[in-house]
């Protein structure tokens, strides 16, 4: 199945030297981690409050136990692998023909498939960090802990992401767009481009081959030469 679609991939990847790869939580899903916008996806889920609202930088400071509430069972998944589409990555930089991953993603599972360049747009659930003396914690730290997360100092541990009303890093940020507009390819994957500023990266690729693999349609139009609508992890088994 998508061998067509699979053999044009190939094409264009042979005929690439900097491929950077820009993806979303589509990426994860064939990892068994739920996304945010599709049909069982998180924001289709009844809560007592939004999940947007959950995982805001005010509910976190308001409401702490109920954000890690959410936070530990919805969006901490220690337990899932890389799937075909990460391995895939991994092993493209290791060839030399992908310079870069800049993900929307907190799972770190790029990472853990073996790719070294990951740009982490909204950061990481691997990262905490006490909000009194800075100390670090591990995501198991996080997890395991019963209710609000404390460091030995007695401070609350928070999580090293990016919640709604907090900014972007503007290191990653320099990074990742110097990144895509040095790339000859870009491959989009497993998001919908409706989170921005990160959607609008794309804006600065001025290289050859612009691919698009995502189970739904993109919410932004960016011609590309090839559009793939189904899971990444797939297209990408070769």
């Amino acid at each position: 199945m998508y061998e067509e679609e699979k053999r044009r991939l190939k094409e264009i990847i042979e005929d690439s030297q900097k491929i950077v790869f820009f993806g979303g939580a589509g990426v994860s899903t064939e990892s068994n981690i739920p996304d945010f916008r599709s049909a069982d996806g998180l924001y289709r889920q009844q809560y007592k409050y939004s999940p947007e609202q959950i995982v805001s930088h005010s509910f976190f400071m308001q409401n702490t136990e109920a954000f890690y509430e959410f936070y530990k069972s919805k969006m901490m998944f220690l337990d899932a692998k890389p799937n075909q589409a990460h391995r895939k990555l991994a092993q493209l930089e290791q060839e030399g023909k992908l310079t870069a991953v800049v993900t929307q993603n907190i799972d770190g599972l790029h990472q853990a498939a073996g790719s070294k360049n990951v740009l982490e747009l909204h950061g990481s659930i691997h990262r905490n960090y006490c909000q009194r003396c800075g100390k670090f914690y591990d995501a198991a730290y996080v997890k395991n802990a019963k209710g609000i997360p404390r460091c030995e100092c007695g401070g609350i541990i928070k999580p090293d992401v990016v919640l709604y009303e907090e900014g972007l890093d503007p290191d990653i940020i320099r990074s990742s767009v110097h990144a895509i507009s040095q790339a000859d390819t870009l491959i989009i994957g497993g998001t919908s481009l409706i989170v921005y500023p990160a959607a609008g990266f794309i804006d600065y690729f001025r290289g050859k081959h612009l691919v698009v693999i995502n189970k739904s349609a993109t919410a932004k139009e960016v011609r590309a030469e090839l559009a793939i609508a189904a899971p990444i992890g797939e297209i990408m088994n070769f």
